[in-house]
């Protein structure tokens, strides 16, 4: 079965996160200080040498003081209606895996859909996600293991799960082969991004 066969808009992270920072006219050296990397890196991703990992594309959002959907591109108005082909939703690589935006960062309404495409062995990190709203998670393709406070479900193609998303959450693939999975969270405080939290910070 194939998932996908039309290519959706990739994004240019390094190019993107040059513009987002020369525009906030902050220096390579700071944004280095701000994010805990090293100047080096940082230079690496803005000249497309090295794909970044989830983990780093949110102590950038975080250093620069935005959502890591602004890698996507420059912000638009809030919309009512969202129509996105499937040849034009964003899409972000980074050194595990993929995330597809699906119209959520452009919604006026607190709902995020996404789709996250992840290697063999990836996961959300060592730690607990906890964020306002609901999530619903819908396994494409492979197997996805969800761990919400001390219970684990394992999500193999055509499996969902719904819960309380305040609830201690973490995710991971299992398997050898690449998970794709479709994530709707809804419900979620205002100024909140709930997706972002699915990356968590390194220590």
């Amino acid at each position: 079965m194939v998932l996908y066969q039309r290519e959706a808009l990739s994004v240019d992270v390094g190019g993107r996160l040059r513009e987002l920072r020369e525009s906030r006219g902050i220096s390579m050296r700071t944004l280095a200080t701000r994010s805990g990397l090293s100047a080096n890196a940082l230079s690496m991703i803005e000249r497309g040498k090295t794909s970044p990992s989830v983990s780093t594309l949110y102590k950038l959002a975080d250093a620069l003081g935005v959502a890591i959907t602004a890698f996507f591109g420059p912000e638009s108005d809030k919309k009512q209606v969202i129509f996105l082909k499937a040849d034009e939703r964003p899409r972000m690589n980074f050194s595990r895996g993929m995330f597809e935006g699906l119209g959520g960062e452009n919604f006026i309404g607190r709902v995020m859909p996404f789709l996250l495409t992840l290697e063999g062995g990836s996961s959300s990190g060592p730690h607990d996600m906890v964020h306002t709203g609901h999530e619903f998670v819908f396994c494409l393709r492979g197997q996805l293991e969800y761990k919400v406070e001390r219970e684990v479900f394992l999500l193999t193609s055509g499996d969902s799960l719904l819960f309380a998303s305040q609830l201690k959450h973490r995710w991971r693939n299992t398997g050898n082969t690449v998970a794709n999975a479709l994530i709707i969270i809804s419900g979620f405080a205002e100024g909140e991004q709930p997706h972002a939290m699915h990356w968590k910070k390194e220590e």
